[in-house]
């Protein structure tokens, strides 16, 4: 088995080590594209529909050409299968708009060892700190363009603020808007729990749908939570019982420091971890092979 896997959208297995990408792919020089991270447990990817609906979602604001899932579903069955059940896996789609000079889109999909810094921040939560995102909770519908909701290729400005916040002794981010509300992490959702309540902020903020959130929320009460998406301020993230950031891969990482203030494990948080577990239960991907 090889510790990464390429495959291409008719099913081939390709050398993950050999070029790809031309060099005047808009996806490389300009971030022109989309893509989705899934986690692989016993060799088949986590919650594929969520993932699926954020693409197909994300081409349609970008005017990249839709999806189409039967053909992604089995590139990804593809890549799981070479990848196998030894570990935890990362599965990545990207489709990008292709070559600047013309021509098809260009997709594949890979699937890479979960980095080391995942296991940490499940076993110990994560320092984090707040910074501004530097736009209002307006934006996203008065200025459709700016993509806020798309999960596109152009992650600079994500990457600069995790590194700001290594520099600052930090883990990661949450980022305010504006007007001072919670907006969500470079690379993941704000989860925050109160009593029995489940609070995310709403994606009328301009976020990006949580799809691991999504997938805690669909089953909250069976675990005993009541969901509610709702506007959050920094004071709700310190007076809440537990605050987690939640993301495909990590799955729910309980902020145990922020801003410098020290934030006690909540007498939830086995009850977090196992509904998350559970919300990862669904993992199936449609069989779509001969």
């Amino acid at each position: 088995m090889a510790d990464r896997v390429l495959v291409n959208l008719e099913g081939e297995i390709l050398d993950p080590d050999a070029p790809l990408l031309t060099a005047d792919d808009v996806g490389a020089v300009r971030g022109d594209g989309v893509f989705e991270t899934l986690l692989i447990r016993d060799g088949v990817p986590c919650n594929v529909a969520r993932h699926m609906e954020r693409l197909v979602n994300s081409a349609r604001m970008l005017e990249l050409p839709e999806p189409d899932c039967v053909v992604w579903a089995r590139a990804a069955e593809i890549a799981a299968d070479e990848w196998g059940d030894r570990s935890e896996g990362m599965m990545r789609w990207v489709l990008t708009r292709g070559r600047e000079s013309g021509g098809d889109a260009t997709a594949f999909v890979t699937v890479a060892p979960v980095p080391e810094r995942v296991a940490r921040a499940r076993a110990k939560g994560a320092v984090v700190m707040t910074l501004q995102r530097g736009h209002s909770v307006e934006l996203a519908g008065s200025a459709p363009w700016q993509l806020l909701g798309a999960k596109t290729l152009s992650y600079a400005t994500n990457m600069a603020a995790l590194r700001f916040a290594q520099r600052n002794n930090a883990d990661d981010v949450i980022f305010i808007s504006s007007e001072g509300r919670v907006l969500e992490g470079p690379r993941s959702t704000v989860v925050v729990v109160k009593g029995d309540r489940l609070r995310t902020p709403p994606l009328t903020s301009g976020i990006l749908p949580g799809t691991t959130q999504q997938a805690m929320f669909e089953i909250a009460e069976e675990h005993g939570f009541t969901p509610e998406v709702v506007p959050l301020f920094p004071a709700d993230l310190i007076t809440a019982d537990g605050v987690w950031l939640v993301s495909s891969v990590a799955l729910a990482v309980r902020v145990r420091e922020l801003d410098g203030l020290t934030l006690p494990e909540p007498d939830c948080a086995a009850q977090i971890t196992e509904l998350v577990e559970s919300a990862m239960e669904n993992k199936s991907v449609t069989n779509t092979r001969n």
